[in-house]
This record gives structure tokens, sequence and C-alpha cells, in this order.
């Protein structure tokens, strides 16, 4: 346990986020969209001392940065990756300051494309409601998504908890086996998983990440085996491919608390249920499902909206 603290101590999971994802900036966007950027401006200076409203990142970003432990090295950092200007950031480090959040670096681009910037703060996870520039942070090498809207409601549990829920292939896991099933068909797939059952799975665009959220998970591990960093795998798969989710996250030495096989079912009400503080999805299909209970993040990935792979009967 020691070691892991060391760890990320030296190297904390790093999260870069989008104004727009951190809070709920859609309004002034559209007038953005509307009447162009110097009505943007002119709002956002009207509204300087305005705090803004809560964005569908919000709460897993600050329940994350409620784990780091006051006098010592943080095990989370987070950094503001904005493409306004300068002068309106104001506004953001306001309301940061009034929600209390321990985020004090950030960057702003005036209009530039954040992607340059997600190595450069070494993130290991960037969030944004900007879909170019979430392809930007994936060819940089970090895990990327493009945030839903706020959810309606919110069902609350375990204030201490931070719950996190992944799809697995082409989210955790690599795509390849996803190929199979589009390629050749449900019963190929089948055969293939279980052939493989025993051999782990390449990590896909969240598989960096993941180890290391373990590695926070595993520190707030107490003797009774829970920890406050739950982790959730959410598939279309079921039985049999479910053996070789159990065996990769094993070998990878990052178990889940939870792992859902959902079949052709809708995965909503799953992750209603598991309350999610976010999850993330590389189908179009499930993440608009998610994002009406949950907050949810759209991986771009390599299935077209209009044709879901659900490997499963």
């Amino acid at each position: 346990m020691d070691e892991k603290r060391e760890l990320l101590g030296a190297t904390p999971l790093r999260i870069g986020i989008s104004t727009r994802a951190l809070f709920n900036l859609e309004e002034e966007h559209s007038v953005f969209l509307r009447d162009g950027v110097r009505a943007y401006a002119e709002l956002q200076l009207a509204r300087e001392d305005a705090l803004i409203a809560k964005g569908t990142g919000f709460e897993v970003v600050e329940r994350l940065l409620n784990l780091n432990e006051p006098g010592k090295k943080p095990y989370v950092e987070v950094v503001l990756l904005s493409r306004n200007s300068p002068d309106l950031s104001l506004r953001a480090f306001n309301s940061i300051e009034n929600y209390g959040l321990a985020i004090k670096t950030g960057s702003f681009t005036s209009g530039r494309s954040l992607g340059p910037f997600i190595p450069a703060w070494d993130v290991d996870l960037f969030l944004s409601n900007e879909h170019t520039d979430v392809l930007a942070a994936i060819s940089a090498g970090a895990a990327a998504a493009k945030l839903g809207v706020v959810p309606p409601e919110r069902q609350e549990m375990g204030p201490d908890e931070v719950r996190i829920a992944f799809d697995g292939d082409a989210v955790v896991f690599s795509p390849e086996s996803d190929e199979i099933y589009k390629q050749k068909g449900l019963l190929a797939f089948i055969e293939h998983e279980r052939q493989n059952a025993t051999k782990p799975m390449a990590g896909g665009p969240f598989g960096n990440f993941l180890k290391k959220l373990s590695l926070l998970r595993h520190i707030y591990m107490n003797d009774q085996g829970v920890s406050r960093v739950r982790v959730a795998i959410v598939t279309a798969r079921n039985a049999p491919a479910h053996v070789r989710v159990i065996l990769t996250l094993r070998a990878w030495g990052t178990p889940a608390d939870e792992a859902h096989f959902v079949g052709v079912r809708e995965k909503a009400p799953i992750l209603k249920a598991f309350g999610a503080h976010i999850f993330f999805d590389d189908q179009e299909k499930h993440f608009l499902g998610a994002s009406t209970v949950v907050p949810a993040g759209h991986v771009p990935g390599p299935h077209p909206p209009d044709k879901p792979v659900i490997p499963a009967d």
C-alpha cells in the first residue's frame, strides 16, 4: 500500500477538463454559436461574478479531489483547459473558489485547439464537450471522452465514494474482439472468446487510466475489502464471453468491484442502480441512454452510431 501511495504521490492521476465540461455553460455557448465570439465575451464579462452551475463532469472531479489528504502530496490533480481567453478565465476560477475545488492550474487558448497541451500537462484523462479536442487528446495518448448533458435527476448514495463505470471492448479493452463479431458474427465471436479465455486482452483507450485509477482504489481499500473508489464494468457481453473479461482484469491487477454483463438489455437501469458518477462507452446508443440517468462520456470508437455492437444473444 505504501508503494502505491508513493507512486501516485510522485505521478498523480491527472485530469484535464474543459470549462464547459466542468460547468453548465450551455446558455453562454448557444450565444457564441448564434451571435459570435464578441457577444459571448460580453456576456461572460457581464456575468464575471455570477456563480456558474455545475456541469456534467463536476461531481466526479469534486469527489476525486476530495480523496486527497491534507498536507500530503495529492493523489489526484485537475487542470482546467479552456478555449476561452485569459481575460474570461476569471469567472471560471471565481466559481472554482466558491465551490471549494482544489483546482489551481490551467491553460486558456483564446479559441485555439487544446490538443497540444494534453501531453504538455501530462494528462491521464481529458473530459470535454468539444469533439475535435477529444480526438486530439486521444492522438496525444490520453484517455478522453466527450461528455453528454447534465442528467435531470441524480439518486445520491455513499457521500465519500466515487463510482466510475466503464464499457469493456474498445474502451477498457482493445476493439479486437468487437472486430471479430462485426466481421464474422456472434458464433465466431463466442468461439474466439472461448479459445482465448485465459489470454488477457490488450488495453483499449482507457486501459492505462483504469490501471492508474486502480492504484487509487487500493490506497482507499479498508480492512473489509471496500474502497472509496468503486469501479464497475458494464458490458454488452454475457456468458460465456464474460470469462475473458474477469481473467483479463485479474491478470492486469485491476479487479472491478462490480461487473454487469447485460447482453441485449439497456445499460441505463444498471448504471442508475450503481449510481455512477461517470460512465464511459464507445457506442453512441449506450452513451445516449446512460446520459439520461448518470453523467456519461462518449469515447470515439470504430462503431457507426446506427449499428451498435452487442456481442450477446
